[in-house]
């Protein structure tokens, strides 16, 4: 693809590390109740708005019952009180700006609702510089699905050739990918690199992101998506 006429951003774990403030939540439960949390669990819950149900299935089984509503409701507490915590990742009020400075419009695609995304983006002061939020709410189908990248298309009226995406977990990058945009990753510190192999470019941070790179390698033809829905909450 050439440089991009528009930047499509995920949410969590790339503008805010929520991904990590939600994994550490899991971790603390499951600590509080004289287990470790799995590793292996995790990397199957990043991306996917189950997440919280395969977690609460898993400490269940672990358990021997059903958790109960009020241990429940406690992590997700702790879960919001990590992520009002949480800074804005770094490289991203750069690349933002830089965006700006070239005209170039920046779109949140992100599975999480609205109500989630927005107040985060105001309260780290960034909610100006997008031209709009795509989230999950607007749509039945998430992330791996490209659902959201096709309604992200339809607003700014480009092609996905002329479109980069940013994203931090497998499942975000399958959802480009299968909308056909080019996707540089960017993992979160609770993210595996390694697992992000499907992105045209893997960063450590969006301050390594340049717009001076002409090109950026085509994104590979993609299988059909997994229906299964992904982002919040974890």
């Amino acid at each position: 693809m050439t440089a991009p006429r528009a930047l499509f951003l995920d949410f969590d774990g790339l503008i805010c590390d929520t991904e990590d403030a939600a994994r550490r939540s899991w971790s603390l439960l499951y600590a509080s109740l004289g287990l470790a949390f799995p590793h292996a669990l995790w990397r199957r819950m990043q991306g996917r708005s189950d997440g919280e149900q395969l977690a609460l299935a898993d400490l269940g089984r672990r358990l021997g019952r059903a958790v109960d509503p009020d241990t429940r409701a406690r992590r997700l507490r702790t879960k919001t009180d990590l992520c009002r915590a949480e800074p804005l990742r770094p490289g991203v009020a750069r690349l933002l700006e830089n965006a700006r400075l070239r005209g170039i419009p920046a779109l949140v695609v992100s599975s999480s609702p609205r109500d989630w995304v927005e107040p985060h983006l105001v309260r780290l002061g960034v909610r100006r510089c997008f031209a709009d939020l795509v989230t999950g709410d607007l749509v039945e189908r998430h992330k791996p699905a490209p659902d959201l990248y096709l309604r992200a298309l339809r607003h700014v009226g480009l092609p996905a050739e002329e479109v980069c995406a940013f994203e931090d977990s497998p499942t975000g990058v399958r959802a480009a990918r299968a909308a056909g945009v080019a996707c540089v990753a960017v993992p979160s510190a609770a993210g595996d690199a390694a697992a992000l192999t499907e992105a045209v470019r893997v960063l450590p941070s969006l301050a390594d992101f340049s717009f001076d790179r002409r090109r950026l390698p085509d994104p590979m033809p993609d299988p059909m998506p997994d229906p299964m829905k992904g982002s919040l909450p974890r």
